[in-house]
């Protein structure tokens, strides 16, 4: 093969010039209307895309000021803010109301860029715009929609939350805001799931379609005020982000919408009626309760003589068998009354186990005693926590441990001439324990007496303004049966204090 036939070595691309003519096309045939004018904005140039917006013909626009398409209703202001760039050689960008040929009003979003020479002269300015009408009328449909649905929101009479799928607060109303507020908590719907749905957090991540519920009640109580019922439903939406890199995702993130209904008026009217009859029953069980003590008491005095009595018997038997026999025969039948005397005692109620709200009995207690608390001066310091989980247990049962607690605080500094009165419950949730400490202010317990005030008919009223009542040891034993614990400590104040601990996974005995 020649070497005239040889393909030419390959050289480094040289750089091409663009003709101008395919500038002219390109600007010619774009789709975004173009012109170009002098300085005075007399129209020089306008492409094909220009004469489908406005509807003005090239060889009828060109020599037009661009002034022709303005509807005379643009602010002065920006008219003035536009020139003011212009002159300064810099592009402005902007709307303005335009007219079209036939009249039609159109919205028209402008770019306007001056054309400046060698001399820094400008010579020429170039225009883009395009028709925004549609745009912005569906922008305009959007707010209003927008502000049409938060004007309703906001108008409900129930509070509404958005979470997103990790939980934070993407949208709220007034009567949300009005939650906050009131139950001085940073975030009632957290509060309020954890509550209702304690492994909501991880269950909205991973499985969001369990989150769902209708018309679960959640009691908040506070530390000034009433408690406070809530109605709480939750469902799922479909939630789409706004981030760039979502564009060509379809598939939504979910959140979770709360609506949450305030039923605390019609709550503490069936609490009203509820404590009238709650005082009543524990009234008669009090009673009741007195009546078995003082028998148990009775009996258990009785049996101690009759021992003695039995061992002189047996003693007696050896040297007067006739005078031992009379003696048995006494003790005999005195066994049998008091065996019959055992069968009269009052048997406590059984109650059926259910699961408990720890400070709607405390509530209730307080309610109960608020006539001898009023009555000796004393002054209540309730902090409940503001949710608890609930426990298994007899509410019956548990009314009367804690009103044995308040009794006792109300006793022992209801002493004449004792000046402070304080008494403090509270409520609080420490890893698996619910813990209710009942606090007084009065003279407080002897270390060496704390062992014994748990025994059957102990009580250390002798006097020395040192005492705690009777009860305890019936309290004690409703702990027990709770699975809990019950503990007698010096108060800050050096009164006593009483400290209640129940396991969430004890059960009733």
């Amino acid at each position: 093969m020649s070497a005239v036939n040889r393909a030419p070595a390959p050289t480094v691309q040289q750089k091409t010039e663009l003709p101008s003519e395919a500038y002219r096309q390109a600007v010619d045939q774009a789709d975004l209307a173009i012109s170009i004018t002098d300085p005075k904005a007399n129209i020089l140039f306008a492409n094909e895309a220009f004469t489908r917006v406005t509807g003005y013909a090239a060889d009828e626009i060109i020599g037009q000021n661009e002034a022709v398409l303005s509807n005379h209703t643009t602010p002065d202001e920006l008219y003035r803010t536009m020139w003011g760039e212009l002159s300064n050689q810099r592009p402005w960008s902007g709307k303005l109301l335009n007219r079209k040929k036939d009249g039609d009003l159109y919205l028209a979003e402008l770019t306007i860029s001056p054309v400046v020479d060698n001399t820094g002269q400008t010579t020429h300015f170039l225009g883009m715009h395009r028709d925004v009408t549609e745009m912005h009328r569906l922008e305009r449909v959007v707010r209003n929609q927008k502000h049409l649905i938060e004007s309703v929101v906001d108008a409900a009479p129930m509070a509404f939350a958005l979470l997103d799928r990790n939980g934070r607060l993407v949208l709220d109303n007034q009567e949300y805001k009005k939650l906050v507020s009131d139950l001085h908590l940073k975030e009632p719907a957290h509060t309020l799931l954890d509550s209702l749905l304690p492994a909501w957090a991880r269950t909205l991540a991973e499985t969001p379609e369990k989150c769902s519920f209708t018309n679960r009640e959640a009691r908040i109580d506070r530390a000034a005020g009433r408690p406070r019922w809530l109605s709480v439903s939750a469902s799922l939406i479909d939630m789409h982000s706004d981030c760039a890199d979502s564009y060509f995702c379809a598939e939504g993130q979910p959140g979770l919408l709360l609506a949450i209904a305030d039923i605390s008026s019609l709550r503490e009217e069936q609490e009203r009626a509820r404590a009238a009859a709650l005082q009543a029953v524990l009234a008669d069980e009090e009673r009741t309760a007195a009546i078995r003590e003082g028998l148990s008491a009775a009996i258990f005095r009785l049996e101690e003589p009759m021992n003695v009595m039995a061992s002189a018997a047996s003693v007696l038997q050896r040297r007067d068998p006739a005078s031992a026999g009379v003696l048995t025969q006494a003790l005999a039948a005195s066994r049998e009354h008091m065996e019959a005397l055992r069968q009269v005692i009052p048997q406590s109620p059984q109650e059926i186990v259910v699961s408990i709200n720890l400070n709607e009995i405390l509530r209730d207690v307080l309610e109960i005693c608020t006539p001898r608390l009023l009555a000796a001066g004393i002054v209540v310091d309730w902090q409940p926590a503001a949710t608890l989980p609930a426990i298994l247990g007899r509410p019956l049962q548990l009314r009367m441990l804690f009103k044995a607690l308040v009794d006792n605080a109300i006793e022992a500094m209801n002493i004449k001439g004792w000046k402070r009165r304080e008494l403090s419950l509270t409520s609080a949730v420490d890893h698996d324990c619910i813990i209710v400490s009942v606090l007084d202010s009065g003279p407080g317990i002897p270390p060496d007496w704390r062992h014994k005030a748990f025994e059957p008919f102990f009580t250390a009223k002798n006097g020395s303004g040192r005492h705690i009542g009777t009860g305890l040891s019936r309290a004690q034993q409703v702990v027990a049966d709770h699975g809990g614990i019950i503990d007698l400590e010096e108060s800050p104040s050096g009164g006593c204090a009483a400290i209640v601990e129940f396991r969430l996974d004890g059960d009733p005995i």
